[in-house]
């Protein structure tokens, strides 16, 4: 099959028969006619269709088993395959303007580093490298989609937290079996968790017993998987109104495993503490991942530039110093997100695997940088727009016997009144309505809690030589 179209993407959800609940109650219908759905949809399939274009196709897919395979499932062995992966990024999340940070390639991008770096269980005790490879192998000529879900319930965050609950709260293994491992419990937080394919579960990091050690992908239909999502984001279907959420409303959800089954087939390892703490650190993960996502950073700050230059024309302030002393702070961190997803491609290096990895740490130094400015983006973006953001008509009053008052009291410097409110609505969505501040949520913990982030950055940091050329100019010995 290789590289599917939005049709054959929507038809597949739609025939899943996922056990999704929302608002107290269980979809029956199909995904892609659900209002907190259809939007995202409708978006993810235009970013497969995207690989049939002919103008785009040979740059989004590459030859695999005598097919056009997605190129996010691409394991690159030299600098210009990362140059390839990064430009495939860049044009699916300028079709999106980077706001889906679940489309395709982000999983996709996992699932090839996990196989990637699946030597690494070779002869490690229950752990079965052959069946990550055949996922990737599967997920290649399938063009299949994935949600993940890599951490477990905040119930009680204390470090000297202990679970008193006759039932498990954290997803464990509860039982083994000829067929396979059985799993009962909860997990967090699958974005799109029911609108794909398949869910890839991992236990990664801070694992303590054997019976949270474990790893595998298995269908979202799976019997006894449950997915309960939050409250929609979807502001209404009016692209006018609801710029984003009408398009980009990545539903967020809670897994519950009610004695599911995972064949064997499924499982990648299990009963296995080191592994699970150390694969992922191991493997070609995080060099991939961020340099998928620091990608599609790069692109949603382009967009909030040019969002803010719209603002600033619309009301003509362009002229005051405090405001290209905000606009500079947009221009500053996307050169230098640029700069170090550049200097992270520009020193790649192969792995023992044989595989090119970017330079882990410009993209570590991003992914801390990333969490801080966005936020800040958002706020000048505010402070810009103002009252201008709170006071927006609907279309529906634009249709109305009001659109003379409208057109005359609400226009712009160099642009008409409806121009100015799909600006201004704009804003409003992307800084201030549910869909934003989410949004801006996503984007602080998208990696993880932020104070481990920078702390990683400065345990892996290499410091002895500048230490030692100090030592030297003091006469300092060891």
């Amino acid at each position: 099959m290789g590289a599917i179209t939005g049709k054959q993407f929507i038809d597949r959800i739609n025939q899943l028969k996922s056990n999704i609940w929302i608002d107290g109650k269980q979809i029956n219908e199909k995904l892609s006619e659900h209002p907190a759905f259809k939007g995202i949809i409708k978006s993810k399939a235009s970013l497969y269709d995207l690989q049939h274009d002919p103008v785009l196709s040979e740059k989004l897919t590459f030859t695999e088993f005598n097919d056009k395979i997605g190129l996010s499932f691409l394991q690159p062995k030299t600098i210009e395959d990362l140059f390839k992966r990064r430009n495939m990024f860049e044009i699916w999340a300028k079709n999106t303007n980077g706001m889906m940070g679940r489309s395709p390639d982000y999983m996709n991008t996992v699932v090839m580093a996990f196989a990637s770096s699946a030597s690494y269980l070779n002869s490690k005790e229950n752990c079965f490298p052959k069946n990550i490879t055949a996922l990737y192998q599967r997920a290649m000529k399938d063009d299949l989609s994935f949600t993940h879900t890599f951490i477990t319930p905040q119930v009680n965050r204390s470090q000297l937290m202990w679970v008193n609950s006759k039932e498990p709260i954290s997803a464990k293994v509860v039982e083994k079996n000829d067929q396979g491992i059985i799993i009962k419990g909860a997990r967090l937080l699958a974005t799109q968790g029911g609108l794909t394919d398949e869910v890839l579960v991992y236990s990664a990091g801070g694992v303590y017993d054997l019976d949270s050690a474990y790893a595998f992908s298995i269908p979202s239909d799976t019997e006894g998987l449950k997915f309960i999502c939050r409250q929609s984001f979807v502001g209404g279907e009016s692209t006018f109104n609801f710029p984003l959420s009408s398009r980009f409303e990545e539903m967020d959800t809670l897994l519950v495993f009610d004695y599911v089954l995972v064949p064997w087939e499924r499982v990648f390892f299990y009963d296995n503490i080191e592994v699970a703490n150390t694969f992922i650190l191991q493997s070609s993960f995080h060099s991939n991942a961020f340099h998928q996502v620091i990608t599609r950073q790069i692109v949603k700050t382009e967009f909030i530039l040019g969002l803010a230059e719209l603002l600033v024309n619309a009301i003509n302030i362009g002229e005051y110093l405090h405001i290209k002393n905000k606009l500079s702070e947009i221009v500053m961190g996307l050169e230098t997100m640029k700069a170090l997803l550049q200097k992270a491609e520009n020193e790649a290096a192969l792995d023992d695997s044989g595989f090119m990895r970017p330079n882990l740490l410009p993209l570590q130094v991003a992914s801390n940088i990333f969490p801080k400015i966005y936020p800040r983006f958002c706020e000048i973006i505010q402070i810009i727009g103002a009252s201008g953001i709170i006071t927006l008509p609907t279309e529906e009053d634009f249709n109305s016997e009001i659109r003379g008052d409208l057109d005359q009291y609400l226009q712009g410097a160099c642009c008409n009144a409806v121009d100015r409110v799909k600006i201004f609505r704009l804003a409003w969505e992307l800084t201030m309505s549910s869909f934003g501040t989410r949004q801006t949520q996503y984007e602080r913990y998208f990696f993880g809690d932020p104070v481990r982030l920078s702390g990683s950055l400065y345990n892996s940091f290499v410091k002895e030589p500048y230490v030692a050329r100090v030592k030297e100019f003091l006469e300092i010995d060891d």
